[in-house]
C-alpha cells in the first residue's frame, strides 16, 4: 500500500511539474530569454552577432555570440551593447 502511495504522490507530482514548464509562444518559434547577466565588456573583435531577445522576456537583453563560440547576455542598458547592437544592423542594411 506504502508503494502504490508513493507512486500515484510522484506520477502527481510529475504531472505538476510538467504542466508548468513554460511553452513558447509559437510552434515554429521558441522563446530564449536570459536570467543571468555578463556585466564585463566583449570587444568588438570578439563579437561575431548580436541579437535581441524576445519582446515577452521580463528583462530586455541582448544574446551576443563571441568568436570562441560562447553566447553571452548582457543588458540592452549597456552602452557598448547598443553600439554594437545598431553597429551590426548598419551592416546588414548595406
Amino acid at each position: 500500500m506504502k508503494t502504490l502511495s508513493f507512486t500515484g504522490g510522484l506520477l502527481l507530482l510529475l504531472l505538476t511539474v510538467y504542466s508548468c514548464t513554460a511553452m513558447p509562444h509559437a510552434l515554429n518559434a521558441p522563446v530564449s530569454c536570459c536570467v543571468r547577466f555578463f556585466t564585463g565588456r566583449v570587444p568588438q573583435p570578439q563579437i561575431i552577432s548580436i541579437i535581441k531577445t524576445d519582446s515577452s522576456c521580463r528583462e530586455k537583453a541582448f544574446v551576443v555570440s563571441t568568436a570562441k563560440g560562447m553566447d553571452i547576455c548582457v543588458s540592452q542598458n549597456l552602452g557598448w551593447a547598443q553600439r554594437a547592437f545598431n553597429q551590426q544592423q548598419v551592416i546588414k542594411d548595406q
